[in-house]
């Protein structure tokens, strides 16, 4: 790892990313990416530390003349194993609730739960979501997938503690891998998780993956390492394409759009990200009815 100052941390669409590279090992990764890279002679298990993110956070919040929901976990996920010890991510959600902004954070990692007070009290006053993503049902594949973080069956439950303790959530499908997950038997597994945790949507952007460069190359090794000869079946479906859909594409999609319906889970990526962006600002009804003598 290697700390930096940055000059900003808040997009002007109010996401925040804490650090840059990941040690969770997903095989598929889009972050890996070289259009991303600002540091191409590092490894991308080399860590960027924004060392002054809660700093910049602060002078952000306080300038904001509305309060708005804040987004993190897009790019890097703000719950890798070195959080364990940095506390970056706890110091902005204490900064976030202290100055009642809402919350939308991404993560596949279990320790968000150590943050769950911070989570619960900005919830209590504003809106807190958190998104988990699940890709892979079957536990000994997602291993492979996603070696060094905690499988899909932990984080299902991290999903069913943030249901008893009122959190909303999301669940982020994606990727599904063509020829390797992208089965019905995994896409119910899947389901069965968020429909037992009572998610609010599920996120799929289609039954597939992208590759681009660096990415790709990195995402071919893996197969070349856990499914020998599934890279030349990827080359010779796709070529170089950048977007690699299932061929089970439309029935998988018709299976989640069906569940999804039958179970109240909102399927629209559209209304998903507008319900995430929304701020709500629940106090404010609190002290209006300490005025209200009707």
């Amino acid at each position: 790892m290697f700390e930096v100052n940055v000059k900003s941390i808040l997009s002007a669409g109010n996401g925040m990313n804490l650090f840059r590279g990941c040690s969770h090992g997903c095989i598929y990764c889009d972050a890996r990416s070289t259009c991303y890279q600002i540091h191409p002679d590092r490894p991308f298990e080399d860590i960027e530390i924004k060392k002054n993110a809660p700093q910049l956070l602060e002078l952000a919040l306080r300038r904001k003349r509305e309060r708005c929901m804040i987004g993190t976990g897009g790019m890097s996920d703000p719950y890798i194993p070195l959080e364990k010890e940095l506390g970056l991510t706890r110091r902005c959600l204490e900064l976030i609730d202290e100055y009642g902004f809402g919350l939308a954070i991404q993560t596949k990692s279990d320790l968000i739960l150590r943050d769950l007070d911070l989570l619960k009290s900005i919830h209590r006053k504003t809106k807190c979501v958190v998104q988990i993503t699940l890709t892979t049902h079957d536990e000994a594949l997602c291993r492979k997938l996603e070696p060094h973080v905690c499988t899909t069956k932990r984080r299902a439950e991290v999903l069913d503690i943030l249901r008893e303790e009122g959190i909303p959530t999301v669940c982020w499908m994606t990727p599904i891998l063509p020829f390797i997950n992208d089965t019905e038997e995994n896409i119910h597994g899947i389901l069965d998780y968020c429909i037992h945790a009572k998610t609010y949507g599920i996120l799929t952007f289609g039954i597939g993956v992208t590759l681009r460069d660096g990415d790709r190359q990195y995402f071919y090794r893996k197969l070349d390492e856990h499914f020998p000869g599934m890279k030349q079946k990827y080359i010779q479906t796709y070529g170089n394409a950048y977007e690699i859909p299932s061929p089970s594409q439309a029935s998988l999609m018709r299976l989640v759009r069906k569940a999804c319906a039958q179970h109240g889970i909102e399927n629209n990526t559209n209304r998903i990200f507008a319900y995430m962006n929304r701020f709500e600002d629940k106090l404010a009804g609190e002290q209006l009815s300490l005025f209200d003598f009707t």
